[in-house]
């Protein structure tokens, strides 16, 4: 990609923010226009029995954050940006299990000293709780935040020629819209092969690159390769 080049950031805010910074610090130009926007729920959050605490996402641990002041509990983190954004916040015991569901659920299976809470989104992208009390875990879960989809500007359509995909969720909406509105030399850069999976048939061949492992810095590695 030429320097100066246009990113589209579809993530939802206030991630797209730090999405963008890195983008430019790597000599492109963000344009932030979420496919996603996080609406925080209402929710009572009981830690009763509670060992232990799950985020799938950074949204979750802001969204927790908000609703209850508790910080002693470890937590375990899908990744490398939600351990951040939980130790962000005050937990004092963050470990990452640098993966996807499937490897937070292992790393919490190893490690978890008795029940596990999981706070997230209304409609996640998977089933931690299922798969840990299906490993003997006790696990419960509770939402903390909605994501609703909305419709980037017509600007954005015409000018990004790159875009990144952080969600299976953002890529099923653009999906839909290059359903109606096809754009054949966008550039698709997901953050896993379920992110990229909506998008089959949509783009042309080679134009969907997925990171090597699932976290932003090795997609945000993509635009220079």
């Amino acid at each position: 990609m030429a320097e100066g080049a246009p990113v589209w950031i579809t993530r939802a805010r206030p991630g797209a923010e730090a999405t963008a910074d890195r983008v430019r610090a790597l000599g492109f130009t963000p344009i932030i226009d979420p496919l996603l926007a996080v609406e925080a729920l209402d929710v009572e959050i009981d830690l009763d029995h509670v060992a232990a605490l799950a985020f799938t996402s950074a949204n979750g641990v802001d969204a927790f954050a908000r609703l209850h002041d508790a910080r002693h509990l470890p937590v375990f983190a899908v990744g490398r940006a939600t351990a951040r954004a939980a130790e962000s916040v005050g937990f004092p015991s963050v470990s990452s299990a640098d993966g996807d569901v499937e490897d937070l659920a292992r790393l919490v299976v190893g490690a978890a000293g008795g029940p596990v809470l999981w706070a997230g989104a209304k409609e996640p992208a998977g089933d931690l709780v299922g798969l840990l009390r299906d490993c003997g875990v006790m696990a419960h879960g509770v939402a903390v935040y909605e994501t609703v989809e909305r419709g980037p500007s017509e600007t954005t359509l015409a000018a990004a020629t790159t875009v990144l995909l952080h969600s299976p969720r953002a890529a099923r909406a653009l999906a839909r819209i290059l359903t109606s509105r096809p754009t054949p030399n966008l550039r698709c850069l997901c953050l896993s092969k379920a992110v990229a999976a909506p998008l089959a048939g949509l783009v042309e061949p080679g134009s969907v690159a997925v990171a090597p492992r699932p976290d932003e810095s090795a997609m945000l590695e993509l635009l220079t390769a």
